[in-house]
C-alpha cells in the first residue's frame, strides 16, 4: 500500500476544528459517522488511525461459551441502555 499525500483545510464548529477525511479512506477502513477515531500528538505530527471499535452486546453474548450458567429469559430482555 502507497503513501498518499493530500492537502485539507480546517473548519471550525463552536470550539473545536474539523478536518475532513477522504471518502475512499472511509470506505476502505469500514468506518461512518460516529466511528472512534484513535489521534496522536508527536511535536507537529498528528495520526489519525481508525481507534478500537466497542464489541456490540449482541457479540459478546455470541462469544460466550456454552453451558455456562444464565438467567433463565435473558436473551430476551429488551436493552435500556446504549446496548447495540
Amino acid at each position: 500500500m502507497g503513501v498518499a499525500m493530500m492537502n485539507a483545510s480546517l473548519r471550525r464548529s463552536g470550539g473545536s476544528y474539523i478536518l475532513t477525511i477522504p471518502q475512499s479512506y472511509v470506505e476502505q477502513n469500514d468506518l461512518g459517522a460516529g466511528s472512534r477515531m484513535s489521534v496522536e500528538i508527536n511535536g507537529a505530527e498528528l495520526r489519525v488511525r481508525p481507534g478500537r471499535q466497542r464489541p456490540k452486546l449482541a457479540d459478546l453474548l455470541a462469544a460466550t461459551p456454552e453451558g455456562l450458567c444464565r438467567v433463565d429469559g435473558w436473551d430476551e430482555i429488551a436493552a435500556v441502555g446504549g446496548e447495540r
